[in-house]
């Protein structure tokens, strides 16, 4: 597993609060946020053009070829997000814990669906210690990398590249992915403290001796690095696998969305500034993405999508029998619900349960 070391400063609430009993999975990344807050600004956008260049473009097509997923006409928009751990520069570096890292692994990930019409989300992580199948893949060098079985998810971003995660995705999905997101580990951080931090009612003590992260139960207010260490925390909470903190992942997005709902970004274009700012500097995109005006077209078009009904899943996934510390697509789960996304159909209540929860 990768290195999920942080080092925030230690927090204590003064009120317990009861454990949340459901816990959905979602493997948080700021890329979606990022969508919903240029859409919560609207005709604002146009104040963030001089931010384009902050965004770093990746043309997914033209490393993809034709080697793709058929686009159904109804099948809606699917985006693929990762949360980074790159340690490049130096606030990623000590955010990821310092030490000698090198590279970058998609740290966290989900398939975020549209369906047509766009009136709601269905967002779908992927544990990144999945084991899958990588297929043949193209480096931005031009080099070809081989095809490989059984190698972890979160390592295909490191070995290969963004391009080759979202081939990955597809091969194992046969989802079509429309765009590619991604923010790393600094974005996040600057994020949180731009919007002044994020109250999170803590479902349970947490005691993190690896990263350092110190929390009773009840609701807490985190600045960016103790934010960035509450969704990474794995020793703390449930069975110390990655499974086991896809709640608090979860439950730490609704209070960021309802954070932002609540803070008045048309009336202060100062603040919207201040956040786009420090989300894009942070951001990668596919090529169809990589500028202010077209981020902001798009999310317009999601103008209908409200993020409290947003469905959240995890990959249904089953422990790995010849290594217990990695997991695999559980059938037939998995390929129910990827059935479901590709034909933009109800999601069967079935295709939702996963043998392997992390508890």
């Amino acid at each position: 597993m990768s290195n999920d070391e942080t080092t925030p400063g230690p927090r204590a609430s003064r009120r317990a609060a009861k454990p949340r009993k459901r816990r959905r999975g979602l493997k948080i990344t700021l890329g979606v946020l990022l969508v919903l807050l240029l859409a919560t600004g609207g005709t604002l956008y146009w104040l963030y053009s001089q931010l384009d260049g902050n965004i770093k473009g990746v043309d997914i097509n033209k490393a993809l070829g034709e080697d793709r997923p058929e686009k159904l006409p109804t099948s809606g928009q699917n985006l693929l997000v990762l949360g980074s751990d790159s340690r490049a520069g130096a606030e990623n570096r000590e955010l990821g814990g310092g030490g000698s890292v090198g590279g970058a692994r998609s740290d966290t990930a989900m398939v975020v669906h549209i369906p047509e019409g766009r009136s709601k989300a269905v967002a779908v992580s992927i544990p990144r210690d999945t084991l899958v199948t990588r297929p043949e893949c193209v480096k931005d060098d031009g080099s070809t990398v081989a095809g490989k079985e059984r190698v972890m998810f979160n390592s295909v971003y490191a070995q290969v590249g963004p391009a080759c995660v979202v081939k990955t995705v597809e091969k194992m999905s046969g989802v079509r992915v429309d765009h590619y997101l991604e923010i790393n580990f600094a974005g996040f951080k600057d994020l949180v403290d731009a919007i002044g931090g994020v109250t999170v009612d803590v479902p349970q003590d947490i005691d993190d001796k690896a990263s350092g992260l110190s929390l009773t139960a009840g609701p807490q207010k985190l600045n960016g690095t103790e934010s960035l260490a509450y969704v990474r925390t794995r020793h703390g909470i449930g069975d110390g696998s990655d499974l086991g903190r896809i709640g608090l992942q979860q439950q730490f997005l609704m209070a960021l969305l309802s954070e932002v709902k609540s803070q008045d970004l048309l009336g202060s274009p100062t603040n919207s500034y201040k956040i786009a700012k420090s989300a894009t500097q942070s951001l990668t995109t596919d090529s169809g993405l990589a500028s202010l005006t077209s981020l902001a077209e798009f999310a317009r078009s999601m103008n209908g999508v409200d993020p409290a009904s947003m469905e959240t899943i995890m990959l249904p996934v089953a422990y790995d029998k010849i290594d217990p510390n990695r997991v695999i697509a559980s059938e037939p789960q998995s390929g129910q619900l990827w059935k479901a996304i590709r034909e933009d159909t109800t999601i069967p209540e079935e295709a939702k349960k996963s043998p392997a929860t992390g508890g």
